[in-house]
């Protein structure tokens, strides 16, 4: 049985905080498939989570649709596996949700020099374009 959820090097979130739903995957199958509960539904609250520092709870509440994130896997036909791929997904969307913002960019004026070569280029494609008309 898996542990606890490593999302990052300072976020792990305990076995305790989430909690599973098993059942049947649809689909053509096999033998077991109507007997077999392969299908998986991971569930976390974000909101009521302790392992997220309160910076990051706001960030990952103000990204996310909603409070409760909702992993459904049933891609493989062993159950183990699909928690796997629920708790990869949900460290994934948890990532995303609280990565810091990017830097503000401040804006700059262009130097002289590029103003100058831009100027040029332009009165050069300009006496191009006069020298083709007709007098």
């Amino acid at each position: 049985m898996p542990g606890p959820l490593i999302v990052n090097d300072s976020v792990v979130i305990p076995d305790a905080e989430l909690i599973w739903r098993f059942s049947r995957s649809s689909g053509p199958g096999g033998q077991g498939v109507n007997t077999t509960d392969s299908r998986v539904e991971l569930t976390f609250d974000v909101a009521a989570t302790t392992a997220l520092p309160d910076e990051l709870k706001a960030r990952a509440l103000s990204r996310l649709p909603g409070p409760t994130i909702t992993i459904a896997a049933s891609e493989y036909r062993s159950q183990l596996r699909n928690r796997e791929a629920a708790l990869q997904r949900l460290a994934q969307r948890l990532r995303e949700a609280i990565v810091p913002p990017p830097k503000h960019r401040r804006a700059t004026k262009p130097t002289r020099g590029s103003v100058e070569r831009r100027i040029a280029t332009k009165k050069q494609r300009s006496d191009l374009k006069r020298l083709r008309r007709s007098p």
